[in-house]
């Protein structure tokens, strides 16, 4: 059992990797805000993972795979990108602290933006396709394997999210206001590359109807 537990860390480790929305919105409210704002983005992704455990443990993997629902998520999933890109970009000189600084953005806000950047079809699919093929197959023994699973998962993405929080926020004390606003920038133009790729998705799915 705990072996089968840390071979799932690791494959949480290895799935947080990557860099997706998450990671880039983490890695700017890190070097804007501080190492807490940044980690409550990464949980914020954590908690639409959690609640996709959930809905598969009881059932709704055919409900969450129906064209229509994916359809719903490109377009909303694109529309939470488009706002926060262009937040990134508008508001990329405002509010970077150095040092001991203290921001006036709550941490609400970073959590609400974890969950809106992890909105999307492809966390979706994800979840359907690899981990839910992983958890169907625990069920042929005892159902305390499905729990073993998530939790090793979400572990690794949890390493994942505080060891790259660590490194942005030691990055953070090197670094002037200039070259954090381009990060923003830069994070911003990412954010709205994945919003027209969701989009495009969304209009392939409609013509093709």
């Amino acid at each position: 059992m705990i072996a089968s537990f840390f071979t799932y860390v690791l494959l949480g480790l290895s799935i947080a990797l990557p860099v997706g929305t998450v990671t880039i919105e983490m890695t700017k409210q890190g070097l804007k805000n501080g190492f807490m704002h940044g980690w409550f983005v990464g949980l914020g992704g954590m908690s639409v993972d959690l609640l996709l455990i959930f809905l598969l443990y009881f059932g709704f993997a055919s409900f969450l795979s129906m064209p229509i629902i994916q359809t719903v998520m490109w377009l909303v999933g694109s529309l939470f990108l488009i706002y926060i890109g262009i937040d990134s970009i508008k508001n990329a000189d405002y509010d970077i602290l150095l040092g001991n600084e203290k921001t006036s953005r709550s941490i609400k806000s970073s959590y609400l933006n974890g969950i809106f950047v992890a909105i999307s079809p492809g966390n979706l699919v994800f979840w359907i396709g690899i981990f839910g093929t992983v958890l169907a197959n625990s069920f042929g023994g005892s159902k305390s394997n499905f729990f073993v699973i998530a939790i090793g998962i979400l572990t690794g993405i949890l390493i994942h999210d505080l060891g790259l929080m660590t490194i942005v926020a030691g990055a953070r004390k090197m670094l002037n206001k200039a070259y954090i606003k381009w990060v923003s920038i830069i994070a911003g133009c990412l954010l709205l590359c994945f919003a027209a790729y969701f989009a495009y998705q969304f209009f392939l799915v409609v013509f093709s109807l």
